[in-house]
């Protein structure tokens, strides 16, 4: 449905002595007909710009962009079809809405304006479809400065799904609206693109909304590592980022993860022996993990489990401090001079002070190249301990 192959978009400098800015460096990537696809990462990644490009609102530098056939860009054959004709409709952030008119005279706009526009019953029909899709029938009448956040994201997703688009672009539309309903919204937005098979683009900051709505994302570099931006870190689907991520950076922009430093000792294939503070560890190596020297250990909060005594991949560790948030206890513990923190069920209680051992599950215990950095994050949500 979508492919973009070698994506570039550089900006020109906006002073006399400021240089260009190159937003999007050779990004590829092939949404298949009905996918959700989140573009995931802190500001200044280049996600945004990215979906502007597909969507036609920027012209890229080079690079092309193929979508239900047809090649909507290309530098190389000078084409560039612009927005109004590209079988696309988009979401924004703000979302756009006319604050003059209603929730029908907003949808129907662009039904009834520019390239697409159709006759006063079909209008009327498609109005009537999205309105009844979307549960705003009783606030069809309703001018939309009198809707809720969430009703107005409602008319804006409405507006872009009676253009009948064969992909549908989204950028952080969910951003404006509070916890609890940003959670309910991404739940209904999910089931309903799934409902109607729709090829969806989306770009987020938040890892929470791109685990529970991607089918595949595509996690984009961060604004530390300034010649990582503009280019896709690691693709596919959460659990495989998540359980597998191939740098240090991909693992803590999905989840909350300790890290503390150990040198491996001996290697084969993808499993190393690690020699840490605490103990000698087995681990599984990460791309670009060496087969000798110094690494970063990595491990998920909850993957760290209690043991009842010594044994392989076994720390020794004391409970510092306890956290109750609700559904678990967040421990912070300490292991030699690492401090780490541990996410259990409410069940398993321990005391500051305690003194308890640790499992570290060699599957889930992950060593990244030494020279990987583990920066501050824009966007994450949380903020592991790093020793």
């Amino acid at each position: 449905m979508v492919r973009v192959d070698r994506l570039r978009k550089t900006f020109p400098p906006t002073g006399r002595n400021e240089l260009p800015v190159e937003a999007v460096r050779d990004v590829s990537f092939e949404l298949v007909e009905g996918e959700f696809y989140v573009l995931l990462g802190p500001s200044g990644s280049g996600k945004t710009t990215t979906l502007r490009c597909v969507a036609g609102l920027d012209e890229p530098t080079d690079g092309e962009i193929l979508i239900d056939g047809q090649l909507v860009f290309s530098r190389s054959r000078s084409i560039f079809i612009p927005p109004e004709d590209r079988p696309v409709a988009m979401v924004f952030q703000s979302y756009a809405l006319w604050p003059h008119l209603n929730v029908f005279d907003n949808i129907a706009f662009p039904l009834r304006h520019g390239s697409r526009r159709l006759r006063s019953q079909d209008v009327k029909r498609r109005v009537a479809e999205v309105v009844d899709l979307l549960r705003l029938t009783e606030q069809i009448y309703r001018p939309v400065t009198r809707l809720s956040g969430g009703q107005q994201q409602r008319v804006a997703l409405a507006r872009a799904l009676a253009l009948e688009p064969k992909l549908l672009l989204m950028d952080e539309p969910l951003s404006n609206l509070d916890a609890r309903l940003r959670a309910q919204l991404r739940m209904e937005l999910t089931r309903l693109t799934k409902r109607i098979r729709i090829t969806t683009l989306y770009v987020t900051h938040d890892q929470a909304e791109a685990m529970v709505m991607g089918d595949r994302i595509a996690v984009m570099g961060d604004r530390i590592a300034v010649m990582d931006c503009g280019v896709i870190r690691q693709e596919g689907s959460p659990q495989e980022l998540y359980d597998r991520p191939k740098s240090m950076f991909v693992a803590r922009f999905l989840g909350d993860m300790n890290f503390f430093e150990g040198t491996v000792e001996s290697a084969q294939a993808g499993i190393a022996s690690v020699s840490t503070v605490g103990g000698v560890l087995t681990v599984t190596r990460t791309d670009g993990a060496p087969a000798s020297g110094p690494v970063w250990v990595g491990v998920r909060l909850e993957d760290l489990t209690p043991a009842s005594g010594p044994g392989p991949n076994v720390l020794r560790a004391s409970v510092t401090a306890r956290h109750f948030l609700g559904d678990a206890f967040l421990y912070e513990v300490r292991v030699g001079p690492n401090a780490l923190q541990m996410k259990r069920p409410p069940s398993a209680r321990f005391e500051p002070g305690q003194e308890i051992w640790l499992h570290l599950p060699p599957e889930a215990t992950l060593a990244f190249p030494h020279e990987d950095s583990a920066p501050h994050i824009e966007g994450a949500t949380d903020e592991p301990s790093v020793s």
